[in-house]
């Protein structure tokens, strides 16, 4: 009877922790980089990785771990990504096509940027243009930054607004140059 117990203690122990729920993050927009992190560390946790760190692509793969790959990463995607992914036979490929989406996309928004950076350099006020159009064109840019996830410190907006008003404006440019000393 007591090595009944011992068995029923072990078996309700490796039941429980087979019915672990797993939390898989959810992928979005802005997240790629931390839900791949998430994501390939669960995955190695349950020893799962090694099916998207495949070396090989002829190398055989366990069916059973592939499918719980797959599974895990679907559950973390939204419907559209998942629609999208859903083609692919292996987890590999699943993962790398999510990978090429996202860098691609972060790719993308650096250039943005880095546009929006060469465009705030560039920007000039122009003759007949008031001090509030001027710094309402400065806070649009702004925004875009905000947008794309860069960000533009007020401290840049203030320095490119005093640089940029016509001759006109100089002494007033002077005097709060003077107070901010």
């Amino acid at each position: 009877m007591e090595g009944d117990k011992k068995k029923e203690s072990v078996l309700a122990s490796t039941h429980e922790q087979g019915n672990i729920s797993l939390q898989c993050p959810k992928l979005n927009e802005t997240n790629y980089k931390s839900w791949t992190l998430l994501m390939e560390t669960m995955l190695k946790v349950y020893d799962l990785w090694e099916i998207i760190d495949v070396k090989v692509e002829t190398e055989i793969v366990d069916e059973k771990k592939m499918n719980t790959t797959k599974d895990l990463i679907f559950q973390s995607l939204p419907k559209d990504v998942l629609m999208q992914v859903a083609q692919y036979s292996t987890a590999k490929e699943v993962w790398d096509s999510i990978k090429i989406k996202y860098l691609g996309a972060d790719l993308v928004q650096k250039a943005r940027l880095q546009t929006l950076r060469s465009e705030l350099e560039a920007l000039k006020m122009k003759s007949n243009e008031t001090i509030s159009d001027f710094a309402g064109r400065l806070n649009s840019l702004q925004t875009k930054f905000k947008t794309l996830g860069g960000t533009l410190k007020d401290k840049a907006l203030v320095r490119k607004l005093l640089i940029s008003v016509p001759t006109k404006f100089l002494p007033i440019v002077a005097s709060i140059k003077k107070i901010k000393r």
